[in-house]
Formats: structure tokens, C-alpha cells, sequence
């Protein structure tokens, strides 16, 4: 079932329609006729918001290469943030104002990014801690259409952060934290600095629920899992300590969100219908390519899956010998082989059989019924090699059982790549047959 938006009061400032303002050097990043919205959510920064408005006015007057407007997106701000939102967009040409009467960022930025008229939208926070110098970087692949969304990221090789060791430790541990739930590959899903192309931003916004800090981590996690580009910009970040954000309920809050994604994923809820990319085709005119086959895939399935049984023999090895002085050898082999067979499936899951479509729920399951069968083959080996060698050490239990689960690898492998990841590598489109005089 999938969530409905949020509904909240929106209104504009009265009398005031906001163009985008034309830039002024045209076309020195690409096509220069994208449009590009970049808001700005507050919530009580009437000390904050007319440094902020005029600086970034004024980069985006003296530099930025595509039309631009700045919105002001205020959701229930209980000081006087609204006035001088106000006062400065009288000021300012191109500075528009939005006021929601609840309070939330993901609500601000899902209402105002979902009623967008620009190419692109993005978004950055008040305090500018992220340096101006990564917004047309961050823009640009999006305006040419080469990437789908750009995040700026403060972890990313070649960015540079000023911030104490508190924020920065809580930082990494998150991050890390959604790589290893979720195998993700961007490394920083909380800057306040991104851009989405609004055609491929729309569907996923049907399916956010978040209001609050989470929602950043939430829409990347949906971009990814639904096959998007991300781009992503290494940022100068400087740690403005004048913040709003309550660090232990908000990782309270995203531990969470981070749980729901992952049944959401796994339900297939998370998939989205997207206007997809079409297919690589080589540039060149005379470009030679390769006859349309599957053995380059079965080459890598092949190779890939050796070696992923490889490592998984022999930590299920290790970890059974380890066990093995302290449980029986039933038992040893049982926990070894569950552990084992857990990671094991999703390696293949994201490495081997890549292309599939299968969701990680029934990969699961379908790996567990081989569970049972490995188990029972390979539990018989060793109880076998007992019961004919009583006097048999750890080690040579451990040889029968590397053995018996190498005869249990390969039937594996036919099972998950007939049966369990088969739909997608059937249907994966085939580059185009050429004819050429070279072989």
C-alpha cells in the first residue's frame, strides 16, 4: 500500500509571482536553459535567514550559468522569520516565499519541491555551513541529464569539513550504519546540500512519509533501490553550532526510519514506476562490439559466485572449528552454516546475480530451503565420518565438511540461477548485433 503525501496549509506571499531570474553568464556549464528552484527551509531563523538570502543571491547573480529562483519555504516558524522572509524578498528579485503552518523539513521540502515548476529543485540549509562553490557542480549533471539526483557529501574523497569530533563520530556512525543495512554507495546521506531532476524526484515523493530529519535519508534510500544515478559532489562544510536539530531524537528518529525502509524494500513497496534511461550504446560510428550473448554474464556469475563460495567455505570452516570446542558437532555446524549462509546469499544477491529483480525477502527464503538441504548433507558427512572414525580430530571433521559443502556449493548455484534469480537476466535487454570485417 503505498503512503499518501501529507496534506498541509500552504500559501504564498500575497501579490507575488516570482519568475526565474535569467543568468548571467549563459550556457558556461552546458545547455543553460534548465530551470533550477533551490530552496531554503526555516524554522525560527530570523537571525540567520538575511545573511544567508543575500549571499546566495549574490553568487547566483554573478556566476550562475542556468535561470534560478530562490524559494523560502517556512514551515510554522514561531518568531519573526516570516516578516523578514518577507522584507527580503521585496528586496531581492527572484526570492520567492512559502509559509506551511506545520512544522517539519521533510514536510517543507516534500510540499514545495512536489508544486515546482523548475527542471531541477534543490535544496540547502540556512547556515550555509556548505560552501557555495559546490552548487553548480551539484546542479549541472542534473540540468544536462546525466544524473538523476546530487547530493553534496562531507565523507566523499576530496571534501573537507571544519566540525567538532562529536558531530563528526555521530556522522560516520550513521552513514555507516545505513551502508551496512542497506549496502548503499553514497557516502553521506545527511548534508544539507542536494538536487533531484523534478520528473524523477515526483513518483518517489508519493511514496515518502517522513516530515522531519529523516526524510534525505529516506529519499536517497528510494532513489537507489529504484536504480537511479547519483552524483555526488565532495563539499567544504563548516560546523555552524547555532543549530535546531536534537541529535538523540533524531538518531532515535532515523534508526527507525532506517527499519521501515528496509520492510518497505522488502515488501516491494519501494518500487517505483520511473522514466528510465535507455540502454548504453557506443558513441562511436565504427565502435566493434560484441555479438549478443549471455556467456559474458555466466562468465562473471561463474567466477563471481567461486569465489564468494570460497570465502564462505572457509569462514563456515573457521567459524565451525571455533565452535567446535564448545558444542557438539551438529550444533557447531548449525550455527556455522546459518551465519554463513545468511551472508553468503547476499553477496550473491548484490554481486553475482546483480541484474535480478528478485527481492531480498524471497532470495532469503529461497536460500533458506537450500539451507536445509545443505544442512542435512553436510551434517550426514561429518556424523558419517564419526560414526566410522570415533577417534577422528577437529580437523579432519572440518576437511569432510569443506568437502561436503563444495558437492552442496554447486547444486546451489544451478538452484539460485535457474530458480531464484532468474526474471530479470531472462528479459535483460542485449546490445545490438554488428557486422565487421574484424573478429
Amino acid at each position: 500500500m503505498s503512503p499518501t503525501p501529507h496534506s498541509t496549509a500552504l500559501t504564498h506571499t500575497p501579490g507575488r509571482s516570482v519568475a526565474f531570474q535569467a543568468p548571467s553568464v549563459p550556457a558556461r556549464a552546458g545547455s543553460g536553459t534548465a530551470t533550477v528552484d533551490i530552496v531554503v527551509p526555516v524554522y525560527n531563523e530570523e537571525r540567520a535567514l538575511p545573511g544567508c538570502l543575500r549571499t546566495l543571491h549574490a553568487r547566483l547573480t554573478e556566476e550562475f550559468p542556468f535561470p534560478w529562483r530562490i524559494t523560502v519555504a517556512d514551515n510554522a516558524s514561531t518568531d519573526a522569520t516570516l516578516a523578514v522572509a518577507r522584507r527580503l524578498a521585496a528586496e531581492l528579485p527572484g526570492v520567492d516565499i512559502v509559509h506551511l503552518d506545520r512544522k517539519g523539513r521533510g514536510l517543507a521540502l516534500r510540499t514545495v519541491w512536489g508544486c515546482s515548476d523548475a527542471d531541477v529543485v534543490s535544496y540547502m540549509d540556512v547556515d550555509l555551513s556548505t560552501g557555495l562553490d559546490g552548487l553548480l557542480p551539484l546542479v549541472a549533471p542534473l540540468a544536462t541529464g546525466h544524473s538523476d539526483l546530487a547530493i553534496g557529501s562531507r565523507l566523499a574523497p576530496g571534501a573537507r569539513t571544519v566540525r567538532g569530533p562529536r558531530r563528526e563520530f555521530v556522522s560516520r556512525c550513521y552513514n555507516g550504519i545505513i551502508r551496512l543495512t542497506h549496502g548503499v554507495r553514497f557516502t553521506d546521506a545527511q548534508c544539507g546540500f542536494k538536487a533531484f531532476r523534478t520528473e524523477v524526484l515526483r513518483p518517489l515523493l508519493k511514496v515518502t512519509q517522513d516530515d522531519a530529519w529523516f526524510f534525505d535519508t529516506e529519499l536517497l534510500l528510494l532513489a537507489e533501490h529504484n536504480g537511479l544515478r547519483v552524483h555526488e559532489v565532495p563539499v567544504d562544510w563548516v560546523e555552524d553550532i547555532d543549530t535546531r536539530v536534537d541529535v538523540v531524537s533524531t538518531a532515535t528518529d532515523d534508526l527507525k526510519g532506517l527499519w521501515r525502509m528496509a520492510r518497505l524494500k522488502a515488501s516491494g513497496a519501494a518500487r517505483v514506476e520511473l522514466p528510465r534511461r535507455p540502454a548504453p550504446a557506443a558513441e562511436h560510428p565504427d565502435a566493434v562490439l560484441a555479438p549478443p550473448t549471455r556467456r559474458g554474464v555466466l562468465s562473471w556469475e561463474v567466477g563471481c559466485f567461486i569465489v564468494i563460495g570460497i570465502a564462505s567455505t572457509v569462514g563456515q570452516g573457521l567459524l565451525y572449528w571455533l565452535l567446535r570446542g564448545w558444542w557438539q558437532p551438529a550444533v557447531a555446524n548449525l550455527v556455522s552454516l546459518l551465519v554463513l549462509t545468511v551472508l553468503n546469499t547476499e553477496a550473491n544477491r548484490r554481486l553475482t546475480f546483480r541484474h535480478a529483480e528478485t527481492r531480498p525477502a524471497r532470495a532469503h527464503l529461497s536460500a533458506g530451503a537450500l539451507f536445509v538441504l545443505g544442512y542435512l548433507v553436510t551434517s550426514g558427512a561429518v556424523l558419517w565420518f564419526k560414526h566410522t572414525d570415533p577417534g577422528s580430530s577437529a580437523a579432519a571433521e572440518t576437511a569432510v565438511l569443506v568437502a561436503a559443502s563444495l558437492a552442496v556449493t554447486a547444486v546451489r548455484f544451478a538452484v539460485l540461477r535457474l530458480a531464484v534469480f532468474r526474471t530479470k537476466a531472462a528479459t535483460e535487454p542485449q546490445p545490438p548485433a554488428t557486422t565487421s570485417d574484424e573478429s
